[in-house]
């Protein structure tokens, strides 16, 4: 399938006299993934004219960030938004489907494993703006690094869709349904799977009163390497190295963590599989 990467602020915008025009958003969700987007198009100079959450606590909350009303209750939807965007968790979209009939709006869903088709019930207008990013509520971001990965309904919706974004970030990239869901896995191995592993490490030392802050200037440097590809030649250690002594020891080292010493020979087969260059 052929994706197309957009790299510019003004491929297939929708401009009216060179400016990009704001666009009026209601926002249904109060979680991680809604503020964060309720405030990059709020700081981008959307309007945001309401938050929905089925807790009114959490749109208040929310909507007091972006000068917006809070709802709990989808009855009290205007039918005025340019843009209804469903930053809810998976199942609750399909909850949504059911109950929300905006036919000529464009509405659009922020999850990177459903498919933009369970938006059909909803609008004929739909489309899908996942960003391939962790997002917390409380810890700052810089929007205008946001990848988002965008679907569409049409090619008009599109670029409805790129017109929303554009002023929030430039790197949009064209990615279909299957191909989100594989970037949705990657997206999986790279942040969870890492943050997982980072945790583990964590804990290991905690074990034995080591400071965590020793190993972060070596995390930072592997994870410069990702600018460095073939991303299998830039692994160094004892799986590189075949160093059977060293590998020994450090499983002897976990012989009491049956979950963490699994964890170690498969990971240690991995590299041994992948870096083999003889």
């Amino acid at each position: 399938m052929e994706q197309h990467p957009v790299s510019t602020a003004t491929d297939s915008a929708a401009t009216t006299g060179g400016s990009m025009q704001p666009q009026v958003i209601t926002l249904l969700g109060s979680g991680n993934v809604a503020t964060h987007l309720a405030q990059a198009f709020h700081a981008a100079g959307h309007q945001i004219l309401q938050v929905w959450s089925r807790d009114f606590d959490h749109a208040e909350a929310l909507a007091s960030k972006v000068m917006a009303e809070p709802i709990d209750k989808l009855q009290l939807l205007y039918p005025t938004a340019d843009v209804y965007v469903l930053a809810v968790s998976d199942d609750a979209l399909f909850d949504l489907a059911l109950d929300l009939h905006l036919r000529e709006a464009l509405v659009l869903h922020t999850s990177g494993s459903v498919g933009r088709i369970v938006l059909a019930p909803i609008s004929r207008h739909n489309g899908v703006i996942w960003s391939p990013q962790t997002f917390v509520r409380d810890i700052p971001m810089d929007y205008a690094t946001l990848p988002f990965c965008i679907e569409a309904s049409s090619p008009a919706a599109e670029q409805r869709i790129r017109a929303l974004l554009q002023p929030v970030s430039p790197a949009i990239y064209h990615v279909e349904g299957e191909g989100r869901q594989r970037l949705h896995l990657a997206a999986t191995m790279v942040s969870n799977f890492s943050g997982a592993l980072y945790a583990v490490a964590a804990d290991l030392l905690q074990q034995y009163h080591l400071p965590f802050e020793v190993l972060q200037p070596l995390i930072v440097s592997t994870a410069g390497k990702v600018w460095h590809p073939p991303l299998w030649h830039t692994l160094t250690g004892p799986a590189v190295r075949r160093d059977s002594h060293t590998i020994d020891h450090q499983r002897a080292l976990l012989a009491d963590d049956a979950a963490l010493l699994e964890l170690y020979d498969l990971m240690t087969k991995l590299i041994m599989e992948r870096t083999h260059r003889g």
